[in-house]
Formats: C-alpha cells, sequence, structure tokens
C-alpha cells in the first residue's frame, strides 16, 4: 500500500473518531436534558453512556494520530489512563442505574415521557450503524486490529440503543411503568461489562467495549 494511501486512510479513521466525539457530545447532552426532565431513567442513563464514549474516544483519536505516527498499535500510558477513567465511570454509572431502577420499581415511578427515548434511539442506532460501516471499511484496508476493535465497540453501542428503543417504545405503546426501570437495569448490565472490558482493554487483556472482537451495541 503507497504511503499516500495509508495516510489518508489514517486520516479518514481520525475523521471518524472525530465524528463519534461530536456525536456522542450531542447525543449525551439531549438525552440527559430529555431523561431529567421526562424523569426517564433509561433515556438518563444512556445519556450518561454517552458522555462516558466521549472520553473512550478521545483515547481512541489519540491512538490514531500515534499510529499514523509512528506505526504501533501498542497503548501508551495515556490510553490506558483514557480506559482506566472510562471503566471507572462505566462502574459508577451501572452502580447509580442499579439503585435508582430498585426504588423506582420499588416507589411505581412513572416517567412523564419516553417518546424523545424513541426519537434519540433509533437516530443513535443509524449513526451508529454508519459509523461501524466506515471503520470497518479503513480497518480493514489498513489491517488495523485497534481501528477493527473501535468498530466492535460501536457495535455496543447500537445495543444500547436497542434497549432503550425496546423500553420507550414499550412503554408508549404499553403505558407499562415498570418498563423504564426494566431498561435502566439492562443499560447498567452493559455498561458494567464495558467497564469491566475498558478495565481488561487498558491491561492488553482484551479489544474492550460489551462485544467481542469480531463483533457485538
Amino acid at each position: 500500500m503507497e504511503s499516500t494511501e495509508t495516510g489518508t486512510l489514517y486520516q479518514r479513521a481520525g475523521y471518524l473518531a472525530v465524528f463519534t466525539i461530536i456525536y456522542n457530545l450531542i447525543e449525551g447532552a439531549v438525552s440527559v436534558w430529555f431523561g431529567a426532565a421526562d424523569e426517564t431513567l433509561a433515556l438518563f442513563g444512556f445519556g450518561v453512556d454517552s458522555f462516558i464514549e466521549v472520553i473512550s474516544a478521545v483515547g481512541v483519536w489519540h491512538m490514531l494520530r500515534r499510529i499514523r505516527d509512528n506505526a504501533g498499535e501498542t497503548r501508551d500510558e495515556f490510553e490506558q489512563r483514557a480506559l482506566r477513567i472510562t471503566g471507572t465511570a462505566f462502574y459508577l454509572l451501572s452502580a447509580g442505574l442499579v439503585l435508582t431502577s430498585a426504588v423506582n420499581l420499588y416507589q411505581g415511578h412513572k416517567p412523564e415521557a419516553t417518546l424523545p427515548g424513541v426519537i434519540i434511539s433509533s437516530l443513535s442506532i443509524s449513526f451508529m450503524w454508519y459509523l461501524i460501516h466506515h471503520k470497518t471499511k479503513v480497518g480493514t484496508a489498513l489491517g488495523s486490529q485497534a481501528i477493527l476493535a473501535d468498530a466492535a465497540c460501536s457495535r455496543a453501542c447500537v445495543w444500547l440503543s436497542l434497549v432503550l428503543l425496546a423500553a420507550s417504545l414499550g412503554y408508549e405503546l404499553t403505558g407499562l411503568w415498570w418498563l423504564d426501570a426494566v431498561g435502566a437495569l439492562f443499560i447498567a448490565w452493559l455498561t458494567w461489562r464495558e467497564g469491566r472490558e475498558s478495565f481488561q482493554k487498558a491491561a492488553g487483556m482484551g479489544c474492550g467495549c460489551s462485544c467481542s472482537c469480531g463483533g457485538k451495541g
């Protein structure tokens, strides 16, 4: 492969990483806003997860720049620190969602509305599939396991979006109040897995995210 073509591919991968950061910031802000306003725990948790994903995405962006400049895919101290911070944040989010879900189930808490969750999760699925397609294409062209693992991480976001969609749409169609809390519990489970695998990735033991390197939200 010509070095110019390689540089172009890494530049494209960098653009995808920046797009991931910007998208997650917007998605997180909108989700947290509507989640708090509508008292929808699943949507609020989804939004916080998006903010945590930003930390991971910054680490990926840094990794791509380093690989492009040094042609090495081993993680440096910055990336390992970012992964540990990400993993800790995921664990804290999981604990908070479990505790709040338990309280909501006990009190019979009913969200004000879940239509924003339906819209946000549907948009998220579309954007994540776009990122998966292009990250996989670039990673395959470069023969980069790091970029392919990042594409697999985007699949973890698809699973989170599907859980939010199921909980939000289920409530809209049936009015069953407990669906929001149950959806939040599933999100807590997925974020716990993301936290565990972020620490494994920092230690060089896995590809990271709630997925196998071959694919998974």
